[in-house]
């Protein structure tokens, strides 16, 4: 008789596998807008079926949390039932064997005490809140509140102007969006519950591609008021072209000579062709925008007297200015930040990095445009380091694997501690502390601590510092605009506190973030700087969506566009990835769930036609 035998899957449990594929699938999918409580009774049964059993915590205390939590949902309980949920989940925490337990406990905790309101209203008026306002989910993840099934649906029948003038209606990028925008809309599209998100930033992309020209909808009548609009990014020229849209005077300064910001002076024309966003920035200045380029407010003209000239003044002053890492040597010739290097890159101002040993510090998508464009300048060699892992990195996967695939070295668990100059002050070399990874911190990434071995030199020419970006505050901080740690600080309105008629938004409020953020910005000041006027103005598009189709949605692939080839790619600033065909962009359309018909969105109607 045999003493053993080879294991292969038996039906059970090939089925059990893709069971467990398809509550990943869901899990991931998961759309804002569900019952908080629910879905922690969701989770801590599945956790409770985790469990091996042997300790009383897990076997007993979880299955009493379960009946408790569920209590809730059955309106059964009072308001001690509460209480009684959070003192067992904390025993639970304390007393379990394992992390299994403890972490289903713990996740209950946190629930308890982060939508306790949610809690209470089960509790006293049987009811969820978050049912009476569920969103779609592509919308609600949008920051600008873009409709996105509804310019899908037109982009599906071809009505590729119609489809852009739906996208504007909340984003006025909607070009330089299809090629940038991190796309957040996609992250719990509910269609990857039948397989892959939508691309949605493709069909953008596509839709822009072949919509032609499509003019700026018309300004409503003069209201005969004026508004300054300081900083000429993407938070500022959205809230420009929103407040003409209404009818107002908007005059934008900036300090540098062209529009755009960080659209233009921080993101490489690989990426971001200039004829690109120059569309974009055209048709918001055909609805009258006045514009004054070169103009430094402190200097060239003074806070108080645009306080004296408009009736309201938006901030929107972007964060351009580089950060220090605080080591040794940083002050070496051939260090330079990656805001310098890619403002001069974007200003026809390229420095030659040929033959030359590059090193980048950083991992964000700065980092990633820094090592990629450097690579273009023609370095022999480019190392991007980072102290974490290749996993913790806050840069695109894509962007990421796209440098690697351009020859570029991702270097991961090093921290920068000095850079090594030679006697005429160059950089020759930099130190690195080997890292490795460590506890979890708050937000949720492992946290690098000091591996313990011997510090790295990597010989090299060039140091590009990518760490962030800071905030040039300083003139509106003596003009008396309130700040915090350099950020000008501003009510989630876009009110300034202190100032009757200053609003502020953006990079300059929260710190660096993403141009549909900065948007998404623009627009909230734009409305509010309205209501603050004295007026109600309303921005729709008169565009009709097309009505939702019942099919049976088979599951298929998601279309991803690649890229040119690498070696070709390399050697120019040309535009480096690839659109969909007509094939392509018909096929993906036609995978939308049309959440704002079936499900979600017929809550609300389907979609906010106005804002």
């Amino acid at each position: 008789m045999s003493r053993m035998y080879i294991e292969t899957p038996s039906r059970a449990q090939t089925v059990v596998e893709g069971l467990y594929r398809d509550v990943e699938r869901r899990i991931a999918a998961s759309p804002p807008g569900l019952c908080p409580v629910d879905m922690a009774l969701s989770f801590l049964r599945l956790c409770h079926a985790q469990t091996c059993g042997k300790c009383s915590p897990c076997r007993i205390g979880l299955g009493q949390l379960t009946r408790l939590v569920e209590s809730v949902l059955d309106g059964e309980a009072n308001l001690e039932t509460i209480n009684l949920i959070e003192k067992t989940a904390r025993v639970i925490a304390a007393s379990s064997d394992c992390a299994i337990g403890a972490e289903a406990a713990e996740m209950v905790l946190r629930g308890v005490q982060g939508f306790r309101e949610d809690y209470v209203e089960h509790v006293v008026n049987h009811r969820c809140i978050t049912g009476l306002t569920q969103p779609v989910p592509c919308v609600s993840l949008c920051p600008a509140g873009v409709d996105i099934p509804g310019y899908i649906a037109l982009i599906n029948e071809k009505r590729y102007a119609d489809a852009v003038r739906l996208i504007r209606k909340d984003n006025p990028f909607p070009s330089t969006c299809a090629f940038v925008c991190e796309h957040p809309c996609e992250a719990r599209c509910r269609r990857s519950m039948v397989d892959a998100p939508i691309n949605i930033c493709g069909l953008k992309r596509y839709a822009v591609e072949h919509a032609g020209v499509v003019p700026a909808p018309a300004c409503a009548p003069s209201t005969g008021k004026r508004i300054a609009v300081i900083g000429g990014g993407p938070g500022g020229l959205s809230a420009a072209y929103f407040l003409s849209l209404m009818g107002h005077q908007v005059v934008v300064y900036d300090r540098l000579e062209k529009l755009g910001g960080m659209l233009r002076y921080g993101i490489p024309d690989y990426r971001l062709p200039q004829a690109v966003l120059d569309a974009d920035i055209d048709c918001i200045l055909s609805t009258g925008v006045e514009v004054h380029t070169g103009v430094s407010i402190g200097e060239d003209i003074s806070f108080e007297r645009l306080e004296d000239e408009f009736d309201a003044i938006y901030l929107s002053i972007g964060a351009q200015n580089d950060k220090k890492i605080g080591i040794p040597g940083e002050d070496s010739t051939g260090v330079l930040s990656a805001v310098e290097l890619l403002r001069a890159t974007g200003s026809g101002k390229a420095p030659d990095f040929t033959g030359k040993h590059v090193v980048v510090i950083g991992g964000g998508n700065v980092s990633m445009d820094a090592t990629r464009t450097a690579r273009r300048l023609g370095a022999a060699s480019v190392t991007c380091m980072y102290r974490r892992r290749v996993e913790d990195m806050t840069a695109l996967a894509d962007e990421i694997a796209e440098a690697a695939e351009e020859g570029c070295e991702i270097m991961p668990l090093q921290a920068p501690v000095a850079i090594e100059a030679d006697e005429q002050g160059n950089v020759c070399a930099i130190v690195t502390r080997p890292q490795q990874i460590g506890p979890v911190g708050k937000d949720g990434r492992p946290r690098p601590v000091n591996a313990g071995l011997p510090d790295l030199h990597t010989p090299c020419d060039i140091v590009v510092v990518a760490i962030g970006q800071g905030i040039d505050s300083k003139t509106f901080e003596e003009a008396g605009i309130p700040t915090v740690r350099g950020a000008i600080s501003a009510l989630p309105d876009s009110f300034v506190k202190e100032k009757s008629k200053v609003f502020a938004g953006g990079d300059a409020v929260t710190g660096p973030a993403t141009v549909i953020r900065a948007v998404a910005a623009g627009k909230v000041a734009a409305a509010n700087i309205d209501a603050f006027l004295g007026f109600h103005h309303e921005i729709s598009a008169d565009v009709t969506v097309p009505p939702a189709r019942l099919t049976n949605t088979p599951a298929c692939g998601r279309v991803q566009p690649g890229c040119r080839p690498a070696a070709e790619r390399v050697c120019d600033f040309e535009l480096a990835s690839l659109g969909m065909t007509e094939g392509e962009a018909m096929q993906e359309s036609s995978r939308c769930l049309r959440c704002d018909h079936f499900g979600y969105g017929n809550f609300k109607g389907g979609r906010q036609e106005r804002w």
